[in-house]
């Protein structure tokens, strides 16, 4: 069974009415990075940001999977297929998809402001302002603020090598260091871009076809073409 990696961005949560960050008409239009999702922000204007998060998890947990998570999760009746995804959100895991990995963090975890390898389930869609970790130490939302390390980042470019054909799903290529992800892929190995837009494809030097369509009427269509190039 071949390996599919399938790298996804805000884009295809889009489809299921979540707000980008980037859009002219996305989450940073009425909010400034640097008041709710910096290290600094947290120590600065904790409730705004704890705010801003419980707001996101309870528009994620209104929204459903659309069609291009659940073509993704399709793929695994005839793929090894594992989902690297910028997105906090858990619609890949809704849709049915068993491998997922988020570079960014999730939503429906909270971890310890003093170990960030302590983490644990939220219980509903709000964070309590004073809730604190078995530690002691306050909860923040288990995402990884703008100016830290990503930790998982490391593994999902090991995942990405291993791959026999790479899909990216509704992202601008332009985050790092989540973007370079596709540099990790084999040289020889396709790559295809799901996107109505024009991401940044420059650094990609393998073979390359791009369906200038939104996730959700694009993520099926290729889903089809897929099976039917490489499952014998």
């Amino acid at each position: 069974m071949k390996k599919l990696v399938v790298f996804t961005g805000a884009g295809i949560s889009a489809d299921s009415g979540l707000a980008t960050f980037r859009d002219a008409d996305g989450l940073w239009a009425d909010h400034r990075i640097e008041e709710v999702c910096t290290p600094e922000a947290l120590a600065r204007d904790r409730a705004t940001v704890i705010r801003f998060y419980n707001m996101r998890r309870r528009e994620a947990f209104a929204a459903a999977p659309n069609a291009a998570h659940r073509a993704i999760a399709r793929l695994e009746r005839h793929f090894d297929v594992e989902v690297v995804t910028q997105n906090v959100d858990d619609l890949h895991e809704r849709a049915g998809s068993s491998r997922v990995l988020h570079l960014h963090g999730e939503l429906r975890k909270l971890r310890s402001t003093r170990d960030a390898e302590l983490v644990v389930p939220v219980e509903g869609w709000e964070q309590p302002l004073d809730a604190t970790a078995p530690d002691g130490a306050p909860l923040r939302p288990h995402i990884v603020f703008f100016g830290e390390a990503v930790p998982l980042f490391e593994r999902a470019a090991e995942i990405a090598a291993r791959a026999d054909a790479m899909v990216v799903v509704g992202t601008s290529l332009a985050v790092y260091p989540a973007a370079s992800l596709v540099r990790y892929v084999r040289p020889e190995i396709p790559l295809y871009v799901v996107d109505p837009g024009a991401p940044d494809t420059s650094g990609i030097r393998n073979p390359l076809t791009h369906l200038r369509l939104r996730a959700a009427e694009g993520m099926p269509r290729l889903a089809e073409e897929l099976v039917a190039r490489f499952v014998r």
